[in-house]
């Protein structure tokens, strides 16, 4: 389980590392190598959690490193946030939140310019993930399970939901069911509904929301779900859709025939399919997907989730639908219901104040709240059970 939470509060910290606020920044401020060091060596630590997280029941040690990376973690995070604050880079000295946070030091180092304090944050968070790094020889980590444990979650995506899990979403819900119901742009039969947003944000499940709403079930005659991820393979992506619209396992030695059974099936029909994941930023790619599409009967809807906008906007959809992390009642609302089966803390009083600082430290991410939310239930129950946790 600890795999789990790290692994999602460290895809919020690749994310805010892969903004380009923080990145001109960092170019500003002459401090870009130092967060691209700061990457790696989080990519490194990353790839040992999952040997890590089965070692810890039975060592300490490991145990102890992982608890160390947390709070690592945490301190990054914060620093992150604080770059990231206009005040910094203007280097004043505003009495917010986070710079007052900041200015909790001595006396006699008062001086300092944010710059300065920022720079020496870096080196001491530098010095303790080497120190990380180095410790995995002394405890017998290495990078295990990595290709099957990403083929399983690949595995996994699939379009079915559970809509009442779903929290805060209605608004966004309601925005693109009425754009996929809506009249697609003159010159093609198909039109791109997009849904960009950081990773862990929800765009899957908002994806699926749509998919499965009865409105959009009863507008389009053919429908296909597919996983995209990383590999934009053109082949096994049509051979999804082909299979998902009713035809069947039936092999085809190359594209050129697949794409035409795809052409004939959706053939005048109005059809909605799902790219979810898509990382391709080449036109080129995506211009051979689509060519069996124009096909299908004006309406047609393509439904693409997407952190990357180049391809987007090499198509023309300057406009995408940008999916914005939770507001925190319903962050607060979504661990509520992971962590206790409820959406609120009324019958857990004492759990409040720890609860919203977990809440806060999520930034309004579904999937860290959630996976911190599971991870709490599971150290309750285990309490109920008479486990040590």
């Amino acid at each position: 389980m600890a795999e789990i939470v790290l692994s999602s509060f460290l895809t919020v910290i690749f994310e805010k590392l892969a903004s380009e606020t923080l990145k001109k920044f960092a170019l500003s401020k002459g401090i870009n190598s130092q967060l691209k060091k700061l990457e790696r060596s989080l990519i490194q630590i990353k790839a040992l959690l999952n040997d890590a997280s089965q070692k810890e029941i039975t060592e300490e040690a490991v145990k102890e490193w992982l608890n160390g990376l947390q709070h690592l973690a945490y301190d990054i995070d914060d620093l992150l946030d604080d770059l990231a604050t206009p005040e910094l880079s203007k280097e004043s000295e505003a009495t917010t939140s986070k710079v007052r946070k900041l200015m909790l030091i001595p006396t006699c180092c008062k001086n300092f310019t944010p710059r300065t304090r920022m720079q020496g944050k870096l080196d001491d968070i530098a010095t303790k993930l080497q120190e990380l790094i180095d410790a995995k020889n002394n405890l017998g980590l290495s990078v295990k399970g990595e290709s099957q444990k990403v083929q399983m979650n690949r595995v996994a995506e699939t379009c079915l939901i559970d809509a009442s899990t779903i929290v805060g979403r209605q608004g966004d819900k309601d925005a693109l069911v009425h754009r996929l119901l809506g009249d697609g742009p003159n010159d093609k039969n198909f039109s791109i509904v997009p849904i960009v947003g950081m990773g862990g944000v929800g765009k899957t499940a908002l994806a699926r929301l749509l998919y499965n709403e009865m409105q959009v079930k009863d507008h389009f005659e053919l429908k296909a779900w597919v996983c995209v991820s990383d590999e934009f393979d053109i082949f096994n992506i049509t051979k999804i859709i082909f299979q998902s619209i009713g035809g069947g396992d039936q092999k085809f030695k190359d594209l050129n025939l697949l794409q035409v059974a795809v052409k004939e099936k959706i053939s005048k029909k109005r059809f909605l399919f799902v790219l979810d994941d898509v990382w391709s930023e080449s036109y080129t790619d995506w211009e051979i997907l689509a060519r069996p599409f124009l096909a299908g009967a004006p309406g047609s809807k393509i439904i693409m989730t997407t952190r990357k906008l180049s391809l987007l906007n090499q198509l023309g959809y300057n406009q995408a639908y940008n999916l914005s992390v939770l507001p925190h009642e319903s962050a607060l609302s979504l661990f509520c219901e992971h962590a206790l089966g409820k959406n609120n803390f009324d019958s857990h009083p004492t759990l409040k104040q720890h609860g919203e600082g977990i809440v806060a430290k999520c930034d309004g991410l579904p999937l860290a709240l959630i996976a911190l939310g599971r991870l709490l239930r599971s150290k309750k129950q285990m309490r109920k059970n008479g486990r040590n946790c």
